[in-house]
């Protein structure tokens, strides 16, 4: 292994860190006698446009450092979405060749951005396909399989160096509620739940996990009943979150709290927050909101004030096509208006009905 080329490919990634501002965190407009406060961490403002960023950063120096990775190492991964957009603009950062196997069915404009970021897209007919053909790729050209959905957990530090919890707390530091009584995250691989999970234990904050999940996902159904090879063999509607089996990154023991969230809801909350906050987001923001909107009623039923944080996962103009366009969710018989009749209410009057 090149060890000076390993050094400047660290630091190349960590200089792009630097360059990149932390993430926002916004406030959503609550009603003020609630002496409740909600927050959404924005994730949509990084360079690549997600949440994935920080996890593609993450599993790339991993593999940098556990000399997995080297000057001329073609990098392989099993996703058609914001992962592998991600891990294609740090493949690109490095001069390294960047596959990524995707359905045949992924969408044109998934496509089109990993392929803007010097991606190449690897195509098989059925999903579940995907993680043994890249294992294969990787194989055959001697290349480093990514494989996020068993590194996603243990790639990041969840003891701080600016992870998304620390990242969070140091954010909070001058809020009327500076530990947060809910971090609301969603499963896609597990990271984001572990490494929050972890983190406030590590810390000794009294602050609880919820892990929102959609229709069709395994997560909710392992948690439940502690089998870890659950499975419901569907896909989830919602890009980013829900799998149909339990991915090795999922670590249901720090987690306190799993909520099952209706795919039209999670359409109808990213409408709502447009119409509320003016923030265009994607799908798995709505299965957040619906997850934050559920503990928000539930402590002011108990008469706990304190402060709730979710994540904005990535922007809304992804999705200009599918969950905004109102004859998409008429194919898919998702019904948005009673939830968006839900949300109005719950502003009003504090119930919820998740």
């Amino acid at each position: 292994m090149n060890d000076t080329w390993v050094r400047e490919a660290v630091r190349i990634i960590e200089a792009d860190a630097n360059r990149s501002a932390d993430t926002h965190l916004h406030v959503f407009p609550l009603p003020v006698e609630w002496g409740i406060d909600l927050y959404l961490k924005d994730e949509s403002v990084h360079p690549t446009g997600s949440l994935k960023h920080r996890l593609a950063r993450s599993l790339l120096l991993y593999g940098l450092v556990n000399g997995q990775i080297g000057p001329k190492t073609v990098l392989v991964e099993a996703s058609s979405g914001s992962t592998a957009v991600s891990e294609a603009y740090f493949a690109r950062m490095l001069g390294l060749d960047f596959v990524t196997v995707v359905p045949r069915r992924t969408s044109r404009e998934k496509i089109d951005l990993i392929e803007f970021y010097g991606g190449r897209c690897h195509f098989v007919d059925r999903a579940p396909d995907m993680y043994p053909e890249a294992e294969r790729l990787a194989a055959e050209c001697g290349g480093h399989y990514l494989d996020q959905f068993t590194y996603a957990e243990r790639a990041t530090d969840w003891r701080g160096n600016n992870n998304i919890a620390e990242s969070v707390f140091s954010q909070l530091r001058s809020e009327r509620h500076p530990v947060p009584s809910w971090i609301v995250v969603g499963a896609g691989t597990g990271g984001t739940s572990a490494t929050f999970g972890r983190y406030v234990r590590y810390r000794r904050h009294e602050t609880k996990v919820a892990v929102v999940d959609p229709e069709n996902s395994a997560f909710y159904g392992a948690w439940e009943t502690g089998e870890r090879d659950y499975q419901t063999g569907m896909p989830s509607r919602i890009e980013g979150i829900g799998r149909p089996r339990v991915e090795p990154s999922f670590v249901p023991e720090v987690i306190d709290e799993m909520i099952r969230v209706p795919d039209a809801a999670s359409m109808a909350a990213i409408r709502f927050l447009r119409g509320h906050t003016g923030h265009w987001a994607g799908g798995s923001t709505g299965t957040n909101l619906y997850g934050a909107f559920t503990l928000l009623a539930r402590m002011l039923a108990t008469g706990q004030r304190g402060s709730v944080v979710t994540l904005l996962c990535d922007g809304g103009e992804r999705y200009a096509g599918t969950y905004y366009d109102d004859a998409w969710l008429a194919e898919r018989d998702l019904d948005i208006e009673p939830y968006l009749k839900a949300f109005e209410r719950f502003l009003d009057t504090g119930v919820f009905p998740g």
